[in-house]
């Protein structure tokens, strides 16, 4: 079994929490690693109709009968025991009684402000991150091989081809999971929709735009994003927010959880064919996006991620705003440097006098240029992490 980042963080919080939280997108490992961490903990799926049903009888009765150290999966399927789980938790006063997970993030972050603020530890298990990878001796041999493998665990596990496993990961999401949420009545609307959105990872979101393409309504469209945000599939990434000038821009940008998602969104067949691709650029700027997401949630890091851009097209596809300190990191899929790499990092440092800033791109070579800007391989994103807070 390949080991979570996570993990570490697990052995902190159950010490100082009650409830501990665990929310990501489905088959992201959360089962694995919950019972793992928690191995003498009772395990509930609430999957399981049956535990469902009989759970759902009696939620009081269930959580005041059982003497804490119990895990329930998919909590969201019960969201009432969240409130049986405070009156509990508060009666008690026990650390890390209670192990929850969810793969819907609208139901549960709601119940959890309301009903577990300060009670619970909350944390987020994204699939996993190349260093996991790495780690484990399980990476692929190139970006593009790693690109269209994507990060699930069960890609790697059960040594599943991803053209059938994403096939049936999208299914399961579009016909199932996604409906339970909000009722889509129009399926084949609803799959054209999310091909082209992976059609524009990594680029401004027009909502207008999306909506005539896809023939649908712009609130429509809101919806059904709201939806794939709540269960983990995608994340938007929002402007940096300091009012440099009028004239930035306010659209968010788009990325999917993992680019295994969007290689079959796009039908991409093979490494090979993703390589070729006119997307491939806006692919690995997905890829490395998600890298820094992944390590802030993995560690508990602080920092938050941006991006700038003004009517005028000058833009830094990254900016890690840890508080004190604003890091611009440029991603540009290249195996030779080029002095074009550093416009949107020079643009920045006589805009905000921050941080000199990186470039992450596909080369081997490593160095400092005339403008002191990092230049590191995308294997070494690492090397960036040690600096966040």
């Amino acid at each position: 079994m390949i080991k979570r980042e996570l993990s570490q963080q697990l052995e902190k919080v159950k010490t100082g929490f009650p409830v501990v939280a665990i929310i990501g997108p489905r088959q992201s490992g959360k089962t694995t690693l919950l019972k793992k961490a928690f191995a003498g903990y009772k395990y509930f799926n609430l999957e399981d109709p049956d535990i469902l049903t009989s759970i759902q009888k009696d939620p009081g009765g269930f959580i005041k009968g059982s003497d804490g150290k119990i895990i329930i999966d998919e909590i969201q399927r019960a969201p009432l025991l969240l409130s049986y789980i405070q009156a509990v938790s508060d009666e008690r006063k026990r650390m890390g009684d209670y192990i929850i997970s969810g793969s819907e993030n609208l139901l549960l972050s709601e119940k959890i402000n309301q009903s577990l603020a300060g009670r619970a530890a909350y944390l987020h298990l994204f699939p996993l991150s190349y260093g996991e990878l790495a780690n484990s001796k399980q990476q692929k041999r190139d970006i593009y091989s790693q690109m269209y493998y994507g990060f699930y665990p069960a890609v790697y596990d059960r040594e599943i081809e991803p053209v059938v496993y994403y096939n049936q990961y999208l299914s399961t999401y579009a016909e199932r999971d996604l409906k339970q949420i909000k009722n889509i009545a129009n399926l084949s609307h609803f799959r054209k929709f999310m091909a082209l959105l992976a059609g524009r990872t990594g680029q401004l979101l027009n909502m207008s735009s999306l909506a005539n393409d896809v023939g649908a309504a712009v609130s429509t469209i809101e919806g059904w994003l709201s939806v794939l945000e709540a269960c983990y599939l995608i994340i938007r990434l929002q402007p940096y927010y300091r009012n440099f000038n009028k004239r930035q821009i306010k659209s968010s940008k788009v990325y999917f959880t993992d680019t295994a998602l969007v290689c079959r969104l796009l039908g991409l067949t093979s490494a090979q064919e993703l390589k070729s691709h006119y997307l491939i650029g806006h692919l690995f700027e997905n890829f490395c996006v998600m890298e820094f997401c992944k390590h802030i949630s993995n560690n508990l890091k602080s920092a938050k991620l941006y991006f700038f851009r003004d009517s005028n097209a000058n833009e830094v596809d990254l900016i890690i705003d840890d508080g004190l300190r604003q890091i611009p990191v440029e991603i540009k899929l290249g195996a030779t440097f080029n002095d074009e790499f550093l416009k949107g990092l020079d643009y920045w440092k006589k805009l905000s006098s921050s941080h000199n800033g990186y470039v992450i791109y596909t080369g081997d070579s490593e160095f400092k240029t005339a403008g002191a800007a990092r230049v590191i391989n995308w294997k070494n994103m690492n090397d960036i992490f040690q600096t966040m807070k």
